[in-house]
């Protein structure tokens, strides 16, 4: 049984994914009061107790260092009297802003630097293997005056997986080339795709990554939401549940039994039980959910746009008439709602007033039933659900990453303004975790390693060579 850190654990995506793989998790960290509530109370569930049988500690990562770490799991009553065992994997994901692909990068954004501090704690803690993922956008960034645990002053503009794979060697540690790995391909109904690092210790077998079978099903938004529909009794639709909707309650993720220093004994998945969780739906004004209307499965703002331009609307007084006063009061080209609704239905309102009609955002879709979902954000205004005009609540979300029915995320279900710096309610924290599926894949390739005798020069063309 392979024993595991999580840094950067957030809501414990991760976390999720390793215990499915049958992983000990001995220490996670996160800075977030709000992500500390919903990972605690879910490894309550689970049978990871802290301070029995796991530990976790709110913190910057810069206040985290590898005397602390291994004291924190020395204090485990399952250690008492005994030797601390060597920690198989850390894993983590320092937070992606500063390398996301959406929006301006900046070569210095501070949040760059998290990255550094993660290789520091490797560094103290000599894991076997080490795992680390983040975005598209990691790939690409430069850094400016970098100086690297070891020392080094880096050049600037130098690539970040090049920092990476050096400052990974000079401690002891080679480095696969990194991989964009799509949550798709392992059992998640999403399009998600991210840069993965794996490294091993040089006394240690070499890992792969988690291959693609050609024969995985590709699960779509229907089969991952379809039962969470509410009708009109405001009841939810479980006629006739999907695969993936039934693996969804009975859940994925085993509960632990027993956990000592000699192993852990796993039990059931725990099942949903009673009313689904983290299904409030968002109150929308009656103009917005005309709004939301306009989209067809598929279509985003811009496709929008153009058909509006290109064909017009039908009955705009009948069918979006909250919408239409909006927009009217917003514009001074025409002087009456039947002028303004008879532009928009021949195509012959111009481009600003049809933006005016569609609002500001552009950048919504409404999902298609019949294929996966696009990366899961933490805005959920982005995004329409298929069946209903509204945008998806956290539960769909979280059927979206993968997380049982039975996980159950804490704190404020939504927040903003400036708030945003500082609080992480339940739609940031589904939106940065990582798919548990996808991290399972992962896990068990890790878990395979461990079980494989040395031999260092089998993956060789795999390797970033420093």
């Amino acid at each position: 049984m392979p024993y595991a850190i999580d840094l950067f654990c957030g809501a414990g995506g991760m976390s999720e994914g390793l215990i499915q793989a049958g992983y000990h998790i001995l220490f996670s960290s996160d800075i977030s009061e709000d992500v500390e509530r919903t990972y605690t109370h879910r490894h309550e569930q689970l049978g990871l107790h802290q301070g029995q049988n796991t530990y976790f500690h709110r913190a910057d990562i810069s206040q985290l260092n590898g005397d602390f770490i291994f004291q924190s799991i020395h204090s485990l009553e399952i250690f008492q009297g005994h030797e601390i065992p060597e920690i198989d994997a850390i894993f983590g994901g320092p937070p992606c802003q500063g390398f996301s692909l959406a929006g301006r990068r900046k070569k210095n954004d501070p949040r760059n630097m998290l990255f550094r501090e993660y290789i520091r704690v490797i560094s103290e803690v000599q894991p076997k293997y080490v795992v680390m993922e983040n975005v598209e956008g990691f790939l690409f960034t430069k850094l400016d005056n970098f100086i690297g645990v070891t020392g080094i002053n880096y050049p600037d503009d130098t690539l970040v997986t090049e920092l990476l794979a050096n400052e990974l060697n000079a401690i002891g540690y080679r480095v696969l080339t990194p991989r964009l790995l799509d949550a798709s391909n392992y059992g998640v109904p999403q399009k998600r795709r991210r840069a993965i690092f794996i490294a091993f210790r040089h006394d240690q077998a070499p890992p792969q990554y988690p291959e693609v079978n050609e024969n995985q099903e590709i699960v779509t938004v229907q089969d991952a939401i379809s039962d969470l529909i509410i009708d009109n009794a405001h009841t939810i639709n479980n006629d006739s549940l999907t695969n993936y909707q039934v693996r969804s309650n009975l859940g994925r993720t085993p509960r632990i039994l027993n956990a000592n220093r000699h192993g852990i004994e796993f039990g059931d998945p725990i099942a949903h039980r009673g009313p689904i969780q983290n299904h409030d739906l968002s109150r929308h004004s009656e103009a917005v959910i005309q709004r939301f209307s306009l989209y067809r499965e598929g279509e985003n703002t811009s496709t929008v746009l153009n058909r509006i331009l290109n064909n017009g609307l039908e009955n705009v007084l009948f069918n979006y008439p909250d919408l239409l006063i909006e927009c009217f009061n917003k514009q001074d080209e025409y002087n009456d709602l039947v002028s303004l609704a008879d532009a928009l239905e021949d195509g012959s309102a111009g481009e600003d007033i049809v933006k005016k009609f569609l609002s500001k955002k552009g950048n919504r879709l409404r999902y298609n039933r019949n294929q996966p979902a696009p990366t899961v954000v933490t805005l959920p205004d982005d995004f329409i659900v298929p069946f209903e005009n509204r945008i998806p609540t956290v539960r769909e979300l979280a059927r979206l990453q993968s997380f049982d029915d039975s996980f159950e995320f804490r704190g404020k279900r939504t927040t903003g303004g400036v708030r945003r710096r500082v609080e992480v309610p339940q739609y940031t924290q589904v939106g940065n975790a990582v798919p548990p599926l996808l991290s399972k894949a992962i896990g068990l390739k890790i878990k395979e390693a461990l079980n494989t005798e040395n031999n260092t020069d089998t993956l060789e063309n795999e390797f970033i060579i420093v």
